[in-house]
This record gives C-alpha cells, structure tokens and sequence, in this order.
C-alpha cells in the first residue's frame, strides 16, 4: 500500500514538474519571439516615407541588438525560474527600446507589444525579487517614451499601445508595489494622451478616454483594502508617503480625485460676437462630463470607505460640490443629468457627511432649475432627478427629518412636494411629459409615505396628532439620533417641526410688527421667560422670509438687551479661514445695514470682535485695526458702486486712506490690493432684501462648509408613523388637488389608474388623523362621479355614467374608499349618501344592496377584505388587492369582455355598483370611530328629511325616505353594543330635522317610527345592564309619533305587532318608567285601531296575568293602559272584565311590595313613579298607598263607563281591591285621601251621571242603570267606611269625614228624578245608615257623651233630616 502510495505521489509530482517546465519552456518562447521581433524592427530599413533619419554611425543600433542577442543566449538556459529571475534583466532591452529615442516609431510599437506580453502573461510577481523596481522602472519608461513624427496611424497605434501597457501595469499583481507618486504620474500621462487624442482620431479618443476609466476604476476598486491604512493621513508629511513601503494608497486616490474635481472648473475662451475683440471664459462641458464619467466610477467603487479617509472626504464636501452647485444650473442636459446621478452616488455612500451639501444641491440647483420656464429640457431632467432620489426607500423620510424638521434649514420634502404637485397640474389641454413626470413623482412619494406608515410591523404609537408645545425648549439645538432612546428621539423631531412652523409664523408677525413677532416667540414657548438673547440670535439668524430692514435696526440699537442679541447673533457665524471681504459679505448679507452711522458702528464693533477671535494669522495688530478697515472697504464700496459718485477712488488713494491703521503700522500693501479688487470688482451687498438668494457666492459657501464642521451629522432613520402622518400632512393640500386635477384632466387609462391608485394610499395615510384631506379627496372625486350634477336630468346622468369609464372609475373608487377607510371619512359622507341616492333614483342599486348576505362578493375577496374594520390603523389594508381587483374591472378589456358577453349597459352599470359592495360599508360600520359614525348618520338623517333636496314626486321622497332609512337601521344594528355612546348625537339630529322650514312629518316620521321600533326590539332583545341606551331610544320614538298624529295610523299594525312582542318576549329586559310608560302608552293608542285591538289586549292581559314583570315601576302605566282598553266603545265584555279582574288581583303586588319594604317616598324609584302618576310623593306617607290610589281611580273613573255591566265590574273589582288591600298600611291621612279620590268621587260622580240622565229626554232606561249603579257605590261606600273605620278614627278629621259620609246619604235620599219619580236609592239608604250606626256604636266610637265630643249630637241632627224614622230605633234615649 506504502508502494502505491509513494507510486502515485511520484506521478503528481511528475506532472507538476511536466507542467512547470512546459510553463517555463513557453515564457522562454515567448521572450524569444519578442526579442526576434523587436531585433527584426530594428534592422529593417526604413521606408522612404519615414521621418526617422538613421544616426550615420550605428552604435544606437548596435548597442540594443547587443543587448537584445545577450538576453536571447540567457532565454533557453536559465539557471533558475523565471518567477525568481530579476525581472529588469529581461525587461531592460525592451525597455531600452521603448525609452530610445533613436529607434522607429514601429521599433517602440513592438517594443510595447513585448513589455505588455510580458506583464500579461504574469512571468513575475509581487513575490518577485526586484518586482519593485522594475515595476518603477517600467512605468518610468513609459511615461517618458518619446516618438518619432510619422504617420498620424502610426502615432495613434503607439500611443494605443502605451494606453494599454499602462493599463496593464495597474492590474499586475506587483502594481501594489507602485508608490503613490508612479500611480498619478501614469495618470496624469493617461490623461495627456486623453487631451491630444481630441486632435487625432476617434478610435485613439475612444480608447484613451476608455483607459483613463479604467485607470480610475482600478485604483479606487482599491481603496476600500486600503482604508486602515491612512485615516490620519492629513497629519502625514508627503516623504512619510512617498517612502511608503505598502505602496500606493490613499494619497494617491486623493491626488486623482482632485484632479478630476478640477477638471470640473476647466475653461475655455470663446469669442464674443461682437468683433472678437472680446473674450467670454465658459465650461469645457466636454471635459466636464468626461470628469464626472471617472468621479461616478470612483464613488461606485470606493463605495462608503471614502468616507473613511478625510482628504478625500473633504473634497467631496467642499470642491466637488462646490463646483457641482455652481455649474449645476447653467450646463448642458447631459452634464446636468450626470451632476444629478453623482450627487445621488454620493448621497448612497456618504450621506452623513453632506447634510448641508445636500440642502443647497436641492435649494440651488434643482429647485432653482424647476422655476426656469424657458430650459424645458433641464425641467424636465430637474424632475427626474427629484424622482430619483424619491425612489430611494429611506430618502424622502431623512429628508424630512433632516431638514423640514430643522428650523435651521430650509423644508426640502415640503418644497419637493408643492413642485411636484405644481408642475403636475394640468394647466389646459394634454399632459405634457413634465406635468407626467412631476406626477409620477408625485405618485411615489404617497405610494413610500403610505407603504411604510401602515406596516405590520410598526409598532409606534398612534399619535398624539397634532403636536403641541407645552414648554420650552431651545429650537436650534438637535439631539442626535444615536444618543437617546426612539421615543424621545421622535417627540424631538416632531416639536422641532412644530416649532419651525411656529418660527415661520412669528416672523410674519415680526415682518408687520416688530413687537407683535417677538411676543409670538414668547407666548409659543420659543423663547424663554425671561427672554434669552441666544434665542431671538438663533430666530434672526436663521428663519427666512424675515424683514432685513426691520432685522438691522434692532441689531443697531443701544439697548443692552439688544446689544446682547447682536454678539449672540454674530456668534453664530464661522469666520474661520474666510479673508475679510469675504466675512464682511457674508455678515452683511443676512441683514440691512441701517443708515444711522452709530448703529453701523455697533454692528461693525461686533463683526470686528468676532473676527478677530477666529482668526489664526497675525495680520491685524487689534479689533480697532479691523473695525477702522471694515469702514474703510464700506466706504469704497459706497464710492465704486454709486453711480452718482462721479469720481471714483483709485487704488492708490485707498491704501493711502488705510495707512498707520494696523497699531500705528501699515498693512501689507498686497492685502489692500486684493481687498480694493475684490471690492471694485464685485460689490458687497449691503442693502440687500431678498429673503433667500438662489445663487451660491464664495462667501456663502464658505459659510456653508464652516458651519458643516459643526452641524449635527446626517441622519439616517427607519419609518416611524408618526413623522410619516406628519410628512404627508405637509403636501396633502396641494397633492389632493393634483390628484384631482389629473384625474378630471386625463383620459389616458394607466394615468387614471395610478390616480385611483395614489386615491387608495392617500386613504391609508389619512387613517393616522388626517380625516380632512380625505374628506376633501372624497368630495372631488363624488364629483367626478357625475351623480352630484344638480343641472344634469335623470336621463342625462345615466347616459354619462354609461358611457364615461371615468364616472364609473371614480364611483368605483368612492365605494372602495368608503369600504376600505371609513375610519376616516367625517363631512364626505354626506356626498357618499348624495351619490347613493341618486344611484338608486337612477335604478342602478341592485335589490340585494343592503342584504349583505345576499349581495354579489367576488371570489378574489379575501377574507380580511371582508370590512373595513377588521384592519385598525398601523396594519396593512391589503390595499394591493383593492387595487388589483378595481384595475381589473374597470379595464378596458373587461369592458370588451362584457361586450362579448353580451351585456347591456343596465348590466355594465350594475356590475360596477356590486364591485362597490355598498351593503358592507354600513354593516360593517361597527368598528367606526364616533365622530365617523355620527357624520354618517347624520347624513342620513338629514337626507331623509329631504334637506338641500326637492323631490320631484312624492314617490320619489317616499322612496328616499324608505331607503334612508333603511340603511340607518343597518348601521345602528352594526353598532348596537355602543348605542348609548351615538344615539344621543342622533336624537339631536332628530329634533334639528323637526324645526326644518317646511319639513312635513310624512312619511319622515312614519319610517322613522318603524326603525326605531324594529331598533328598539333589537335593543331589548338582550339584558342592558345600563338603563341610558334604553332611556334615549324610547326618548326619540316619543318624539317620533309626536311628529304627527298619523304617523302611529298608519303604522298602527306593526307598531302593535312590536310592542306586543316586547310585552311578551322582553318584559325582563324593560328598565326604565320612560320605556314602560312609552311601550304601555303605545300600546293603549294602537289598540284603539280595531284591527290591532285584539293583539294588543292580549299583550297587555298576558303582561298582567303573569304579575312578575309588574313592578312597582310600571305599575301607574300599566294601570293607565288598562283603563285606555277599557273605556273602549264596543270592545269584548269579556276581555274588559278580565281586565278589571286583573287589576284587582293586582293588590296583591301592592301588598308583596308594600311588606319587602318599597315605602320609601324619597327613592328614585318612587319619585319617578310618583311623578309618572302625577302624585307629589311628599304628600304620601306611603309609596304603596299612592299606587292603590291609582288603582282606585282607574276604577272609579270605569264607573262611569256607559255600559252598565263595565260599570257594576268596576265598582265590584274596587270592592275587591279594597278587600284584597286589608294588609296595607292605612293611615288615617291614608284612608280621608282613599275616600275623597276615590269612593267620594265615585259617588258624587255616579250621583251627578244619574241626575244628568233624569233631565234627558227618553233617557228612563240610562237613568235607571245609572241608579243601580250609584247603589252599587253607596254599598261599597259602607263597606270600605266599615273596613277603614278604626283607622279613620284616629285622625283628627274624622269628624268632617263623618259629615260627608252623611252628607252624600242626604244627597241620595233628596235626589230629584224628575218626571221619573223617586229614586229607588232612597230604599236603601237607611239600611245603610243604620248599618254605619249600630257599628260605631258597636265599636264605641258613636257615644253619648258629657258634651266635650258632639259626634253624638250631630249624627243625632242628621238623622233627623236624612231618615227621620231611624230616629227612634238609633237613638231611643234623645229628647
């Protein structure tokens, strides 16, 4: 086995031996090619067209075949590899070659091929020993490689081969060796044959231009391996870098991009056409873009790791932008289209770094190229840019944060968004492709905001919304993103917000009234109390739009405080490295200098102070030196710029003005010079008004990267919903109405589409508390419907409808919205209603629109589609599927299909109203929030009254009426478990209808009735443990039928059907005395209607003989409703003495109730029965009594009924009753009070019916039914008197009672019948005094007595003059 092993470990390594020599054997081929090539060029005779002129001695020629013939002896023996072989021993001929200026032009070309060979095929490496300097030497000798003047080809093939050699030195493996001084040289070499290929041909232009990429890409591919190497490179001294023995690195990359940045500012000279005598400095474009081309390829590659490295850092922040925010409005499209995608790069890679960059990138040059009307082109590359940067998912979120959050900065996401949605907005006649780009951009950022607010997995808190500054914080002070926990960091960012809103607003205010602005300040809590001087500094510093009149006065007053206010507002200036002109333009810039010389001179003190602490150099001996010069250049300024100054300061005249100024010394004579030039030419701007300059000026930008140096970096940040709701609110004005606008403007189906589509996100935007943008969304678009159109006949809107997919796109997506976000719809329901209606006038509802289980669902519809309240706010909508159900339906090809189908356009029509599922927007309204759902009710209610309508038949408004109606009854089942929490709101709405002008009740009030009713079973058909939503329902039905005395007509049959079944079914769940006097007083009205009279004496006899759901409650109302059945006309006997039976036997309740100990008169309950019964519960001593009372006169008011038999029943039950009630308490007060509204009543009421009856004619038989009648009431009169006598007794009225009792004996006795004769009555009145009598007398109570109590005495009397022969037999013993 060790045999085999060893065998085969020999044959590897054989083969490798095999592979190595053949490798080596072709290397030394190859170099003898080479050499056989160049030795062959060198000895060929030149053509007679050639320049080169042989040196008349040939020791040039000699000395390199020589030294080619000595490497061609050595190529098929060497001693060693060639990979271990010093590299300059087989490169030097060739390199001699190349390097030589006395060979041919073909001689160099083939020289090259060989050294380009040779790098190629790898013969060494970095391992190599020497690989170092030849590497040195190779690059050396190529980039001085000198030419002979042939043939243009020729010279082009050369120069082609040296582009490639180059190329191919950067990607040997030993180009790490290359210091950083041989990599720019090949650079820079590159880019010489770049500039002369401009004058040669194209192909040599292409490839040269193509290496010089190539170049770049290389070295840069590079940087992200170097990037530990130099972070502390700005510290390092150029030898340090030179010596380096890593090789090339960031010095390098920095060197480059330098000098591509550079090419960024390369001038041309063009002439002007006015001669020629002048010339105009512009651009080179050419080179512009070729610069912008390789800085794109070194950002792609070197990625986020420039960032690492601050020399390259700085020249992105300072000279590339700088030259990219200069040239940026005034270049080509295609420069422009190239500056855009590398601030983009820039901004994927380094966005931390460039925060200030960014701001003026977008200030300057993109929004600056927007408002230029007359570059369209530019326009509409501007826009693409904008959109560009839209698309990037994070991009217009930072944006915000970064900057509209910022009261520093200007609202770059605002402004992105109010363009977008100007120059989307059609402006009459077709789209152009800018008003589409715009509104595709547009589009993007709602589709961003509303993909990342409504996520899943957002778990931010929901509001609160808007914010609120509730104390004082110093508005220009930022916390970084990083130091604090989220929470905090977004409560930071949204008061930022809001006090840049309340800053904007002060300055308005300051711009009128100086004062009125800043108390602003203080009443907002943007200032402290007491004022701090740093906050009105940092308010006048940087809010924009600020008057700079009224802003250099204040700065220029003595005031002490306002003193303090101009140091802390020059504090906020960075003069550092700025020289003077340049600080002075820069101050005076951002205010009106004021024309009070002691003003400008406090200003100017504070500029000088200021600049001299900043400043490193020893130039100015003191403040006094720059204050005098400061004047000084103020002056001349003044001189240079003043067209009324006709003789105009010499230079000379100034620095003789300025001399002895520096502390008795004179200041440089060439810094007085550049002073005066920059003065003369170029103005300072001291009078300034403009709120904000769209042009970048040295002096500002140097501003710009000083205060970059100590800005809070770039942040990035994730979604937050918060910032998203507060981001869109900003644009939702002017988005709505692009939207809108396009819609109504376009007919191209895909922009339609993506205006429906941008309609949908919008609606999951405005769910985070933004109700009135899709309030106003909504509006326009029920416009767009063509169903609001009050000029339009019923023939005319259906034809449009018909006809028009827009109207019908536009219904689709009402309903949808409706459907999907009804959360967040308040005032639009009412023209979502509006649309409703006049569908269904137009007969386009199907039947089954408000029967959700029976109306038309697609079978796409998902599950969590089903409503629109299975989704709350911060989860997702699915809106995708919303959108993909409406883009297929409402295309152009399903509408083809339907034609195929043959469907008719009553058919089409109807299609589309299914796809609305209208019936789910109300039966799902359970989860909407209460002010939604009172908006829709209200809408409701108000059209079923008809407000802002006029029906054109009274069909028409009974319809709407009905339908109306209808759909609030499904709206108020859906949300019934909160019926107390809405229905007060709807009961006012009720009462608003009623005091409509010309509102008539019908058929409003009957349809009403009945859902109310049908509501009202629903309510009660479950056990309420609160009695409020009970209270408020039977509120509003009593306000219903009071509407009109035939709303309970003409609904009598089912108004009873209803309240019977409450009776039977629900008696338990019945609280309230309202509910109970309500449903009984209904009752009681419907039942006179003989076709409902059997049902509901049933209900009420059903409800009475199971006397459970008879409480001391409802006790008065079922009473009342009673005595309503039986004083009926022409009613069964039977069913009114059944009745009177049970409301007997109902005493037996009173006496269930009276020992569990319902006495209480005070309780809520008995003041609520009591009230109900009309009885003054404090002048009861017992809460039980004054409910029999109640029983008793329902009785005696039967008594007087016109049939007899009602009549005797009633007085019999009262007998009853009053037997039943022996366990009652009766007091004496209780008892007088019994008989005087009671059996008195009865008595003197029957007396008065008999004697009316006697003076009728042909009335004998009703006088005599009456005369029984009233004997029945005199008997009972004994017996009640019998039974209550002890307690009658014992109070103090017995007496006076005693004397009424007598007195109706009396009445009966003398009655006068007229021509009927004498009453039979009279035949038993004795009886019943005698009775009475020998029962007090029994008792004890009628004695003779010492003459103290006359009770004896004055029955005695009375006897006498009612039954005089019952003297005697009474009182034996009188004289």
């Amino acid at each position: 086995m060790d045999e085999d092993n060893q065998e085969e470990l020999n044959t590897k390594n054989t083969k490798k031996m095999a592979k190595m020599r053949r490798k080596e054997l072709g290397i030394s081929c190859m170099l003898n090619t080479e050499v056989g090539a160049v030795l062959a060029v060198i000895r060929r005779p030149q053509d007679s067209g050639s320049n080169f002129m042989p040196p008349p001695e040939e020791q040039t020629e000699a000395t390199l075949a020589q030294s080619l013939k000595s490497l061609r002896g050595l190529i098929f023996n060497p001693h060693q590899e060639w990979r271990m072989v010093d590299p300059l021993m087989y490169l030097s001929p060739f390199l001699d070659v190349v390097h030589s200026e006395d060979v041919p032009a073909t001689a160099t070309s083939v020289g090259l091929s060989s050294i380009l060979k040779i790098l190629k095929q790898g013969v060494f490496d970095d391992k190599t020993l020497g690989a170092k300097e030849a590497m040195d030497v190779i690059v050396a000798a190529i980039t001085s490689c000198r030419l002979e003047r042939t043939d243009p080809v020729s010279e082009d093939a050369v120069l082609m081969k040296i582009l490639q050699v180059m190329n191919a030195i950067m990607k040997h493996p030993a180009s790490i060796l290359l210091t950083d001084q041989a990599v720019c040289t090949i650079v820079n070499t590159c880019f010489q044959v770049v500039q002369q290929s401009a004058s040669r041909s194209d192909l040599l232009q292409r490839t040269a231009r193509y290496a010089m990429h190539d170049l770049v890409q290389t070295i840069f591919a590079r940087l992200p391996e170097v990037e530990g190497e130099s972070d502390n490179s700005e510290s390092e001294t150029e030898e340090d870098m030179v010596s380096s023995d890593t090789g090339y690195g960031i010095r390098s990359a920095a060197d480059i991009f330098h000098f591509l940045c550079s090419l960024m500012n390369v001038m041309v000279s063009n002439e002007s056409d006015g001669g020629g005598s002048q010339v105009q400095q512009t651009a080179d474009e050419d080179v512009q873009l070729f610069a912008l081309v390789l800085i794109n390829s070194a950002m792609e590659l070197g990625g986020d790791s420039i960032g690492r490295h601050p020399k390259l850092l700085r020249m992105i922040q300072d000279d590339l932008f700088h030259h990219m925010i200069h040239y940026g409005s005034c270049c080509s499209p295609l420069v422009f289209s190239m500056i855009c995608s590398s601030v983009l790069n820039i901004y994927h890679f380094l966005r931390k770094s460039i925060r200030l960059q960014l701001e003026s990138f977008f200030s300057l040059v993109l929004f600056k190229v927007m408002n230029l009307g007359n570059l369209f082109q530019l326009q509409e590359l501007a826009v693409e840019g904008i959109i560009n940067f839209c698309r990037q998912p994070m991009f217009i979120l930072e944006a915000y944060v970064n900057y509209d959050c910022d009261p520093t900065c200007r609202n770059v996401f605002e402004d992105i968004g109010k363009l977008l949605c100007k120059y989307a907005f059609p402006t009459g006649g077709a789209l152009t492709t800018l008003q589409i780009q715009a509104f595709e951009g547009l589009v993007v950022i709602i589709h961003n905001i509303a993909d990342n607010i409504d996520k899943q997995e957002d778990s931010s808190p929901f509001g609160p919304y808007p914010v609120e500054l509730t104390e004082y914080r110093p508005f220009w002070e930022e916390k970084r993103k990083d130091s604090v926990d989220l929470e905090t960091w977004v409560d930071h960012v949204r008061v930022r917000k809001a006090q840049k809103r309340k800053i904007l607003i002060a300055a308005n205010h300051f711009n009128r009234d100086e004062k009125k602005g800043l108390e602003y300040l203080k009443l907002s809590r943007l200032i402290s109390n007491p004022p701090d001087p740093k906050g009105y500094a940092y308010f006048f510093r940087y809010t924009l739009g600020l008057d700079k009149t009224m802003l250099g006065e204040y700065l220029g007053d003595p005031d002490d405080f306002h003193l303090q206010v101009l140091r802390e507002f020059t504090s906020t200036f960075g003069f550092a490295g700025m020289v003077l002109d340049i600080a002075l333009r820069s101050y005076l810039e951002t205010f009106r200098l004021p024309g009070e010389s002691q003003k400008i001179q406090r200003i100017l003190e504070a500029f000088a102070d200021k600049y001299f602490e900043q400043q490193s150099s020893e130039l100015f001996a003191n403040k006094d030196t720059l204050l005098i010069l400061c004047y000084s250049l103020i002056m001349l300024n003044t001189d240079q710029h003043n067209h009324q100054v006709k003789k105009k300061m010499t230079e000379e005249e100034f620095i003789r003005n300025n001399r002895g100024i520096n502390n008795g010394k004179d200041l440089p004579r060439e810094c007085l010079s550049e002073l005066f030039q920059s003065i003369s030419t170029n103005a300072i701007t001291i009078f300034s008004q403009s709120a904000f300059s769209t042009d970048m000026n040295p002096s500002k930008w140097i501003e710009l990267i000083n205060r970059s140096k100590h800005i809070q970096p770039y942040t990035q940040c994730e979604y937050d919903r918060r910032l998203g709701r507060d981001m869109f609110a900003s644009i939702a004005g002017p988005s709505v109405a692009a939207i809108s606008a396009i819609f109504e403007h376009s007919d191209e189906e895909e922009i339609l589409h993506e205006c429906i589509e941008a309609v949908f996100s919008i609606g999951r935007i405005a769910q985070y508390k933004l109700e009135d943008t899709l309030d106003e969304l909504l509006s326009t678009f029920c416009k767009f419907t063509t169903l609001l159109n009050p000029y339009a006949s019923v023939d005319e809107t259906l034809y449009g409808f018909s006809h028009d997919t827009k109207p019908r796109m536009a219904t689709l997506a009402v309903f949808t919205i409706a459907n999907s976000f009804g959360d967040s719809i308040r005032g639009s329901w009412r023209n979502i209603i509006d649309c409703l209606l006049k569908l269904k006038k137009l007969n386009l509802l199907p039947p089954s629109v408000l029967d959700v289980d029976t109306e038309n669902k697609p079978e796409t519809l998902s599950q969590h589609d089903s409503g629109p309240n299975e989704a709350k706010p911060g989860h997702n909508r699915h809106t995708s599927s919303l959108i993909g159900r409406f883009s297929q339906f409402m295309s152009i090809e399903s509408v083809e299909e339907s034609l195929q189908m043959g469907l008719g356009e009553y058919e089409q029509n109807q299609k589309v109203i299914q796809q609305c599922r209208i019936g789910f927007i109300f039966s799902n309204s359970s989860g909407l929030p209460e002010e939604a759902l009172l908006n829709l009710g209200r809408s409701l209610i108000f059209s079923a009254a008809g407000k802002g309508k006029k029906f054109s038949t009274p069909v028409e408004e009974e319809e709407t009426v009905i339908f109306c109606w209808d759909v609030l009854l499904l709206i108020i089942s859906a949300n019934i478990h909160r019926f107390a929490t809405f229905w007060p709101q709807y009961h006012d709405y009720l009462l608003g209808v009623a005091q409509f002008p010309l509102f008539s009740p019908l058929p409003f009030a009957e349809k009403a009735m009945i859902v109310l009713v049908k509501v009202c079973i629903k309510l009660l058909s479950s056990f309420q443990v609160d009695k409020f939503a009970e209270e408020l329902m039977f509120r509003s039905i009593n306000l219903v039928w009071k509407l009109d005395k035939e709303v309970l007509e003409s609904s009598c049959e089912f108004v009873t059907q209803s309240i019977s079944r409450i009776i039977t079914e629900y008696p338990a769940n019945l609280q309230t005395g309202n509910g109970w006097k309500t449903v009984l007083h209904l009752l009681s009205i419907t039942g006179r209607n003989p076709s409902c009279y059997e049902q509901g004496v049933e209900a009420l006899i059903t409800l009475m003989s199971d006397s459970t759901h008879v409480s001391r409650t409802n006790y008065p109302c079922v009473i009342d409703c009673a005595f309503s059945f039986i004083a009926l006309k022409n009613t069964p006997l039977d069913k009114n003495i059944k009745i009177m039976d049970l409301m007997a036997e109902s005493v037996k309740s009173l006496i269930t109730w009276y020992k569990s100990g319902y006495s209480d008169p005070g309780s809520s309950s008995s003041m609520s029965m009591m009230s109900v019964s009309g009885t003054d519960p404090l002048s009861s001593s017992n809460f039980t009594m004054t409910l029999f009372i109640k029983l008793g006169e329902a009785f005696r008011k039967t008594s007087l009924a016109r049939r007899e038999e009602i009549r005797n029943h009633a007085i019999i039950s009262l007998q009853k009753s009053f037997s039943l009630a022996e366990e009652l308490y009766f007091t004496p007060s209780n008892c007088i009070n019994c008989f005087n509204l009671i059996v008195f009543a009865m008595v003197d009421d029957v007396h008065e019916k008999m004697i009316e009856y006697s003076r009728r004619e042909n009335a004998e038989r009703e006088m005599r039914s009456m005369e029984g009648t009233l004997r029945l009431s005199m008997e009972l009169l004994i017996e009640v008197f019998l039974q209550l006598l002890k307690p009658l007794t014992e109070g103090a009225g017995f007496r006076t009672f005693w004397l009424g009792i007598l007195r109706r004996m009396d009445t009966c006795m003398k009655a006068d019948l007229g021509p009927y004769g004498v009453t039979t009555v009279q035949e038993i009145v004795p009886d019943l005094l005698r009775k009475m009598i020998l029962h007090m007398k029994k008792e004890g109570i009628l004695v003779q007595g010492d003459g103290d109590d006359d009770l004896w005495e004055i029955t005695y009397i009375q006897i006498q003059w009612i039954a005089p022969s019952l003297k005697d037999e009474l009182f034996p013993d009188e004289y």
